[in-house]
């Protein structure tokens, strides 16, 4: 989470609704009554959208992409969300997509484009007009005007105007997207290609208007701990740095919310960068230039993805996960594990099998505040696999390559976010011209602190996480 937005505060308004009824058992009776409670005629403000419909419009599929399905599937718009409800609950297989487009949501942006805003003054220097290669600008009444027929957005009028008084106007999810996977479609929606998508989730933090949406397993999880059915809670090592609390009374915390077992991640990266240690020796003894950590299913996705000439050099140490969920199978056998995760990409690496549910760390606020359950409130419990504060520190960025490689190797470099200057870095590697012989990438800036699906300003967490 960059930062707060009224598209946070309304997701997570209705997640502790959701969760709320599925605690109650009164999800179906409760669940078409949520948006007009959000939304009511009066008593609200002036709505964010068009109109108070859009906006209650907007929080049914909100709340149908919670219950796990697609917007994209709707057959029948009167179909209420009861019926969704009641599929979910009964559910044994959850869509294997993990995003999908809120259409009434989306504002079908226009292209990417280049603009002259008033800040302009008509300068006799013209750089902007003389540096075109399209001659898109020309001058009318003292000022710059750019013809959008011409223009191929080059962004060379931008560099060169002396009064930044050009602007560019993006479209946000798909200036996020590092693999393209969203773009507009026939009807001028964003769409997205799901057999392209990686899970990084930054379409869903760059939307300003909140139209890409988790399809979640919150029926599936929250459910089952309703019913008081055994499951194993394996949380990744940012979590503890979501809440002002010591991390024990987050296990506790846990175990009240009704998990049998709890399970640090952070284990599983202890015994990771032990492996991963091993095999970065052995990769340099046998030539290799360089090796890249595995435990960013996002990065590996765009490996796979984008950068063939880079798989090579990607570890194939499994993830912290990976560990993690094999040492709780082993001890809890039969047992479900849900995976408590900062981002999107954790739920694809899931559906590989190594957990059977995810629930984020969004969704896990909204279920701590549904059951009214204070964190700094619950007693001190230890983990059943407990982390040393090495593991926990993978959650920011530097905290892989410092356990890998040692603290500030000069043979290694952490490289966090997938935006272009580091998509240009990774083809440097790709190219064998890259410095480092241990490189550590996270698809989101400053590590999983900065997920998708975290709770607290990655600044904040960070100093908690430094302070732990």
């Amino acid at each position: 989470m960059a930062h707060a937005t009224n598209v946070t505060h309304i997701r997570r308004e209705l997640l502790v609704k959701l969760a709320g009824a599925i605690f109650a058992g009164r999800l179906a009776e409760t669940v078409d009554r949520f948006p007009l409670e959000m939304r009511p005629r009066a008593g609200r403000g002036r709505p964010l959208r068009c109109c108070l419909h859009q906006e209650r419009a907007v929080l049914r599929y909100r709340a149908m992409a919670m219950l796990g399905f697609s917007v994209q599937d709707e057959q029948d718009e009167l179909e209420p969300l009861a019926s969704y409800a009641r599929k979910a609950l009964r559910r044994e297989r959850r869509d294997p997509r993990l995003l999908t487009v809120i259409e009434d949501a989306c504002s079908a942006c226009v292209r990417s484009a280049y603009f002259v805003s008033n800040a302009c003054r008509g300068c006799m220097a013209q750089a902007c007009s003389l540096n075109c290669p399209k001659g898109a600008i020309r001058m009318e009444d003292g000022q710059a005007v750019i013809d959008p027929e011409l223009c191929v957005n080059c962004g060379r009028c931008l560099d060169v105007c002396a009064f930044n008084a050009i602007l560019r106007v993006p479209i946000p999810c798909e200036e996020a997207c590092p693999v393209e996977a969203i773009r507009r479609g026939e009807s001028g929606k964003q769409e997205i290609d799901a057999e392209a998508c990686i899970a990084c989730g930054k379409c869903v933090q760059a939307c300003p208007f909140g139209a890409v949406a988790e399809q979640s397993e919150l029926v599936e999880v929250l459910g089952a701990l309703a019913a008081g059915a055994p499951r194993v809670a394996l949380f990744a090592p940012a979590l503890a740095a979501q809440f002002a609390a010591p991390l024990e009374k987050l296990v506790g915390a846990l175990r009240r919310l009704g998990f049998q077992a709890v399970v640090e991640v952070a284990a599983g990266a202890d015994l990771a960068a032990a492996d991963e240690q091993a095999e970065l020796a052995h990769r340099l003894g046998a030539g290799a230039p360089f090796m890249t950590s595995s435990c960013c299913p996002a990065f590996t996705g765009l490996v796979a993805a984008r950068l063939p000439a880079l798989q090579p050099r990607v570890s194939a140490t499994p993830t912290p996960l990976a560990y993690a969920a094999a040492w709780a199978g082993e001890h809890f056998p039969g047992v479900p594990r849900v995976f408590i995760s900062p981002c999107v990409a954790k739920r694809k690496e899931a559906q590989g099998g190594c957990v059977e549910q995810v629930l984020t760390f969004e969704e896990l606020g909204a279920a701590l505040v549904a059951r009214g359950i204070e964190v700094d409130a619950c007693p001190e419990t230890a983990a059943d696999l407990a982390a040393s504060p090495a593991g926990r520190q993978f959650a920011a960025a530097g905290g892989v390559a410092a356990a890998v490689a040692g603290p500030d190797s000069p043979e290694a470099e952490a490289i966090a976010g997938l935006g272009p200057e580091t998509l240009r870095r990774l083809r440097l590697y790709a190219g064998g011209k890259g410095p480092a012989r241990f490189l550590e990438v996270m698809a989101c800036e400053g590590g999983c602190l900065a997920g998708p699906c975290t709770l607290a300003d990655p600044r904040v967490a960070k100093r908690r996480l430094q302070a732990s």
